[in-house]
C-alpha cells in the first residue's frame, strides 16, 4: 500500500510518518532525498537522523527515486554505494519537495519530468507486482499560500501541486498534517 503524509513546513508530517513505519512489523528503509546544501539544512539532516532507529536502513538518494523503487520491488543492489534494500522493507521516503527541488536547482526542468513520470510509474508497478509492498511518501503541502512572485518559486509551487496530485492518484491512502494532527484525506476500502 501506498501512503501519501502531506503537510506544511514543521507541520509534524515526517513525525507521523516514522511514526506508522515503526508500528508496522516490517523492516524499514529510510530513503532520504534531502542534501546538505547549508549549515540550516545540515541540521535538519541531523535531527532527522537522530530521532529515526538504529535498526532502520537509510539510503540517500537526492535524484533517481525511479531506480531505487524499481530495484526494490526486484530485489536489486540500489545505486552503487547504498545498502541492500531487502525485498521485504517498508520504504519512508522523505521528502518529495526536496527532490524537486534538487532538480530544480539542477537546472533540467525536461529531465525533473522525465524523473518524475518515471518514478510514478515505478511506483503503479511497484503495487501491481507486490501490492503487499509498502510504501510511505512525505511530501510538503505548498499550494495553501499565495501564487509567488518569482519564476523559480512559481515553477515550485506549480511542479509540487501536480506532482502531490499525481502521488494522491497512486496512493491508497493520503493524509494531510496540520499542527501534528493527521487528517486522512482518501483511505481505500477497510481503512480508518
Amino acid at each position: 500500500m501506498i501512503q501519501l503524509i502531506l503537510g506544511g513546513a514543521r507541520s509534524g508530517k515526517s513525525s507521523y510518518a516514522e511514526h506508522l513505519a515503526k508500528i508496522s512489523s516490517k523492516h524499514v528503509t529510510y530513503i532520504a532525498t534531502a542534501t546538505a546544501g547549508d549549515k540550516g539544512m545540515q541540521q535538519r539532516i541531523a535531527h532527522h537522523r537522530q530521532s529515526r532507529p538504529s535498526t532502520w536502513t537509510t539510503v540517500e538518494e537526492p535524484f533517481d527515486l525511479a531506480k531505487l523503487i524499481t530495484d526494490a520491488s526486484a530485489n536489486k543492489s540500489a545505486t552503487p554505494g547504498t545498502a541492500r534494500i531487502k525485498q521485504d522493507s517498508l520504504l519512508l521516503i522523505d521528502c518529495m519537495t526536496l527532490w524537486l527541488s534538487n532538480w530544480l536547482c539542477n537546472e533540467n526542468l525536461e529531465r525533473w519530468r522525465d524523473q518524475r513520470d518515471a518514478f510514478l510509474s515505478a511506483l503503479e508497478l511497484s503495487q501491481q507486482e507486490q501490492p503487499e509492498k509498502d510504501i510511505i511518501i512525505v511530501s510538503n503541502e505548498v499550494g495553501s499560500g499565495i501564487v509567488p512572485m518569482g519564476e523559480l518559486s512559481r515553477t515550485f509551487a506549480d511542479e509540487a501541486g501536480w506532482l502531490n496530485q499525481a502521488l494522491a492518484k497512486v496512493a491508497s491512502r493520503a493524509v494531510l498534517v496540520v499542527a501534528g494532527c493527521p487528517l486522512t484525506l482518501k483511505s481505500a476500502p477497510g481503512q480508518d
